[in-house]
């Protein structure tokens, strides 16, 4: 019988590029048929065949309530019978930019888009003007949406496609684009001390999901914080993947580290186009109509897109939330991690908050390099074969995954199931 899956992406590829609307959907680091899916409830996902899985994937990030959550969807319909879209303010607006500086110390004041990529392109700019300054920093391997400048170097769907940086840019866009190692301290001393009355930002995944999951060391983020302070540069936190999703505090919080400017994005949308760029009050005041930053989006504090966002962060602040998920999320990556062992499989994994990173290789990395080194064809079988058995994990040995609210034991149960037969066909 023919799979609704292979037909839908059959006639997908004739109307879309490559039948994807994001290039990493369309399984080609993997191999095979996308899955096209009809619904989600909780930490499930049903395919356009019928057949169910554990998902691990969360939109790539923003389901951290599971699918379809009762509160959020509701007020997602009370909001929408009074309309879509209106171009101009509304209280709920006012709601989310209070909430959000309640929840971040950071955050002094914040602008509302649309996207990831919108606000950390709005941040770049925002820094360039503030400073005057043209360089920006960031560090290969992560990944900042597809504006030109950013797109140098970077991980993800670029990653997986064996092209760091996109055609199309061209060099002058990202001349003043310096790229360096993740947790290479010394490497971001030497840049400052060459370059630093011209480095406008310095902009980094703080925890890194991008290049799959890589903790930064203590030492990389003291030094980061350090020399952007002592050179007047703007330091920004790209907590878009990592923004409520880590901890209460975002992965500023765990740190102790207090950025000049913050993006966010997925879970402050609660699963709806949403994005958030803040931080200090001197440098969001350059910003149009106050300054001469300019910066704008027609659909930018949608409604609908709120009411969503602040459904779901008012649910993640229930006391012992983040303990709760920080739990389930270890308790798979030590489950995995023990059925790989007794099958004498180099396999590790790593987990901070809600997100988890597995890696076929003795340790987790800790920079770009390594995470290279990780046996990429070995884990494309055992997708796979997670796959086969109803566990969807991120479609590609670069991407971060993610664990909800809705995950529980028995879900932890099936995919350890998964995982045993998995591993025993990679053994064999």
């Amino acid at each position: 019988m023919n799979s609704r899956n292979e037909e839908l992406f059959a006639r997908s590829q004739k109307v879309i590029p490559g039948g994807v609307n994001s290039p990493v959907r369309a399984f080609r680091s993997v191999g095979g048929t996308p899955r096209f899916f009809t619904r989600g409830q909780g930490a499930w996902l049903w395919d356009a065949d019928g057949k169910a899985y554990v998902d691990y994937v969360g939109s790539w990030g923003p389901m951290i309530l599971g699918h379809a959550h009762p509160e959020v969807i509701r007020a997602v319909q009370e909001t929408a019978v009074h309309g879509l879209s209106f171009g101009a303010p509304t209280e709920r607006e006012l709601e989310m930019a209070e909430l959000l500086t309640r929840m971040l110390p950071s955050l002094e004041m914040v602008r509302l888009v649309s996207s990831g990529t919108e606000a950390t392109m709005s941040a770049i700019r925002l820094a360039r003007g503030f400073t005057g300054r043209n360089v920006i920093v960031k560090f290969e391997g992560c990944y900042h949406g597809h504006a030109d400048a950013l797109l140098v170097k970077a991980g993800s769907g670029a990653l997986t496609f064996g092209q760091p940086s996109s055609s199309g840019v061209p060099a002058d866009t990202t001349r003043h684009t310096l790229v360096l190692d993740y947790n290479d301290t010394a490497g971001l001393e030497q840049a400052f001390a060459v370059q630093g009355d011209d480095i406008a930002a310095v902009i980094l995944e703080p925890v890194v999901g991008n290049m799959n999951l890589v903790r930064p060391t203590p030492e990389f983020i003291r030094a980061l914080r350090d020399l952007t302070s002592r050179h007047g540069a703007v330091l920004i936190f790209d907590e878009v993947m990592t923004g409520f999703r880590v901890g209460p505090a975002c992965a500023q919080g765990l740190f102790g580290v207090k950025p000049d400017l913050t993006t966010l994005g997925k879970v402050v949308g609660g699963g709806m186009p949403l994005g958030v760029f803040g931080g200090r009050r001197d440098i969001m005041e350059k910003l149009a109509p106050l300054g001469g930053v300019y910066q704008a989006g027609t659909l930018s504090g949608n409604p609908v897109a709120v009411a969503a966002g602040l459904a779901t962060l008012r649910l993640i602040q229930v006391p012992g939330f983040f303990d709760r998920l920080s739990a389930t999320t270890q308790r798979l990556v030590s489950g995995l991690e023990a059925s790989a062992r007794t099958r004498g499989i180099e396999f590790c994994g790593e987990s901070v908050g809600g997100m988890f990173g597995i890696f076929f290789r003795s340790a987790p990395p800790t920079s770009f390099a390594e995470v290279m080194t990780s046996d990429k064809e070995r884990f494309n079988r055992f997708f796979h074969a997670m796959l086969d058995r109803g566990v969807y994990l991120a479609p590609s040995a670069f991407e971060a995954g993610f664990v909800s609210a809705a995950h529980g034991d028995d879900e932890l149960r099936l995919t350890f199931e998964a995982a045993d037969a998995a591993f025993d066909s990679l053994a064999g």
